[in-house]
């Protein structure tokens, strides 16, 4: 754990101490952002939720535009202006009084976020080479699971206050650690500032949207992305209205999920910078989705006790699913893009992960909480399909090689 939080490699430090930082405020945000709205800033529950969805659109869209940004201005410069501008969108916060300013606000502080992940993992693509790129993502996705854990854990000190000045004071915090999480990336501003001119494009021209099969694994990863949903409303809700186990077990199965991830992620996800072996390890994780599923539907037919049992084993196994989902994903988007278009192919792959992110939560709710054990079946048989047609489609696939050989020396 002390190497992946405190790496030697220049780049990886410099990535690693700027999303402890913007990691510490999302753990911050998560916790008190739904409080803050409602209980100071005067907005309803509705009016939040319609803001966010809106939100979600502009995510989608500051994905896929950002990695034009990437190839055009370079991948470091991106990464450093829309983390600023993400900082400023969320100390703007306050300022939402009123549902407009509220909507505006957060497609401005979602749609930079957005095109921060998408400029990241282009910096990713263009610094490294290909085996390590995965274990490189790996690593900052541990970072990011410890850190909003220990922001989360900050932030009930607002909780417990309860009052209005603490629940801004934490929100000003956010947008704080986010411009301290600019800081490191000012070494970074030049990298992917150059084409690449030793790699040879793919025979579809170099252009994600003329790459069908890329298009395919994408909108297929969308999919698997959906059991995030499953997290953030689908367990809350199934636990509190369909199970007899206590609410408080979803905190329990929160802090399993973060636990699994920062002990494990790398290890899981090494082998996985080869097509083949990713897309075996995305399609182990559709069957994993698939077992976790059937778990947290048999959780509704016993009592509190196995009830309990059975959401930590469902939890377990979707811990796995998603950090071997996760590794062979991330090798597929890195391995099928186009090395002389890495921005362009990985804004494409982040929109993917934006369009599953917007429509988890209507179709978690739509399956399993409002269908019950009919629900959960549908979607299992979902994640199974999905991973299986990762498999199919990538069968043939080949990474892109270079067209001039590197000398000796």
């Amino acid at each position: 754990m002390h190497s992946v939080l405190f790496p030697r490699h220049p780049v990886i430090r410099a990535l690693t101490l700027s999303t402890m930082a913007s990691a510490l405020a999302k753990g911050v945000f998560y916790t008190v952002s739904a409080l803050y709205f409602t209980r100071v800033a005067g907005l309803s529950a509705t009016m939040v939720g319609l803001g966010l969805t809106v939100a979600g659109g502009a995510g989608v869209a500051g994905s896929f535009l950002t990695g034009r940004l990437c190839d055009v201005f370079g991948a470091g410069r991106v990464l450093l202006v829309s983390s600023g501008g993400v900082a400023v969108a969320l100390l703007l916060y306050p300022a939402a009084r009123t549902p407009p300013v509220f909507t505006v606000i957060a497609c401005a502080a979602v749609g930079l976020q957005a095109a921060q992940s998408t400029a990241r993992t282009t910096v990713m693509a263009v610094a490294f080479p290909g085996p390590d790129r995965v274990a490189v993502r790996a690593r900052i996705r541990v970072v990011v699971n410890v850190f909003i854990g220990l922001g989360s854990v900050l932030a009930g000190a607002a909780l417990l206050i309860g009052t209005a000045p603490a629940y801004t004071t934490a929100v000003v915090a956010v947008g704080l650690l986010n411009a301290v999480s600019c800081v490191p990336l000012w070494l970074l501003r030049d990298i992917g500032s150059r084409p690449r001119e030793d790699v040879a494009p793919l025979p579809e021209g170099g252009s994600p949207l003329r790459d069908p099969r890329y298009l395919l694994v994408t909108a297929l990863n969308g999919v698997m992305a959906m059991h995030f949903g499953l997290t953030s409303v689908g367990i809350p809700l199934w636990v509190a209205a369909r199970t007899q186990a206590p609410t408080v077990v979803v905190s329990v199965l929160l802090v399993l999920n973060t636990v699994l991830v920062a002990l494990l992620q790398v290890r899981v996800s090494r082998g996985t910078d080869d097509i083949p072996t990713a897309a075996r390890a995305v399609g182990t994780a559709g069957l994993l989705l698939a077992l976790a599923c059937a778990l947290y539907a048999a959780a509704a037919l016993a009592g509190p006790a196995v009830a309990v049992l059975v959401l930590v084993l469902g939890a377990v196994a979707h811990a796995f699913a998603e950090m071997r989902g996760e590794a062979g994903s991330w090798g597929l988007a890195f391995e099928l893009a186009d090395p002389r278009r890495p921005g362009a192919y990985q804004g494409v792959s982040q929109t993917g992960y934006a369009l599953g992110g917007m429509l988890a939560p209507l179709v978690v709710t739509a399956t399993a909480i409002r269908h019950g054990s009919l629900g959960w079946a549908l979607l299992a048989v979902l994640f199974v399909a999905a991973g299986g047609l990762t498999m199919l489609v990538t069968a043939s696939a080949r990474r892109p090689v270079a067209i001039v050989e590197e000398t000796a020396g």
